[in-house]
């Protein structure tokens, strides 16, 4: 697993969550339904933030929510709370040790997770032991190596290298969607798809400008400012000016685009 998660569990953090998951519903999670009394394990369900929306495209579904963390795991019980989500029971587990009978879940559902840990195909393998044989993994994850903008900058790359590097660092891997299929198929599973999902955004798409380019990438590449500059990677001036740039792209002429891979896999 990931020595740490590189992007901290600060109030401000749980918001850019959110944010995310609002402004990337439709893209993501338009094609992810369960049908009725099938049970679902949400692996690494962090403060809810995709839990909410996962619940509701599948309402008659029984979905079991679990993360390592106790602090996540009480910030998503307060979101399916106050979403009104019946259905859904968060639990605090690992991955690697939980306490589930083997074949208990028609399905697995796995976003933004495998981009922190040590060995993904290991945690894939794992998880596969409590999914019924035939039944479905899907995982979401995003690259940050697809992140390119108008203007360009070189700086802006720079500042996104240190979060890339960081992440690392942790343990983790910044640019693991374009390697879903590879982990799939490595883990042993079956029958894999893999799509792509970019998020293109210029000036006629303001809520993606806001909820995306500004809210959820540049807010996540500027939250690792301090960690950068304390490890050595990066000038402060530099650094300041990648993010400067990174908002430069939300202005009149600008344009953002990052893409994010969706794949589905079974289990043999």
């Amino acid at each position: 697993m990931t020595k740490a998660y590189v992007h901290g569990y600060d109030p401000r953090e749980n918001i850019r969550l959110q944010d995310q998951a609002s402004t990337l519903v439709e893209l993501l999670h338009s094609d992810t339904a369960y049908p009725a009394g099938s049970r679902v394990l949400e692996a690494g369900c962090g403060v809810g933030a995709q839990t909410v929306t996962l619940a509701r495209n599948s309402p008659d579904a029984l979905i079991t929510s679990i993360d390592l963390s106790g602090t996540s795991v009480a910030e998503a019980r307060r979101n399916v709370s106050a979403a009104g989500l019946t259905h859904v029971q968060i639990e605090q587990g690992d991955i690697f040790n939980l306490s589930y009978a083997p074949d208990s879940f028609d399905h697995i559902f796995v976003c933004f997770v495998l981009e922190h840990l040590a060995n993904p195909v290991l945690a894939l393998q794992a998880l596969s032991r409590y999914l019924k044989r035939g039944g479905t993994i899907t995982l979401i994850e995003g690259d940050h190596g697809s992140a390119y903008f108008h203007p360009d900058s070189e700086a802006a790359h720079r500042a996104i290298h240190c979060q890339v590097a960081l992440q690392r660092k942790a343990g983790g891997n910044a640019m693991i969607g374009r390697e879903l299929y590879p982990l799939l198929h490595q883990a042993g599973y079956d029958r894999i798809r893999v799509s792509p999902r970019m998020v293109y955004v210029d000036a006629s798409r303001p809520e993606l400008v806001d909820g995306f380019t500004k809210r959820t990438f540049t807010a996540m590449i500027e939250g690792v400012r301090e960690p950068a500059i304390r490890a050595g990677m990066i000038d402060p001036a530099d650094f300041d000016l990648g993010i400067r740039d990174l908002y430069r792209t939300t202005q009149a002429d600008g344009v953002f685009c990052y893409t994010f891979f969706k794949a589905v896999g079974e289990k043999k």
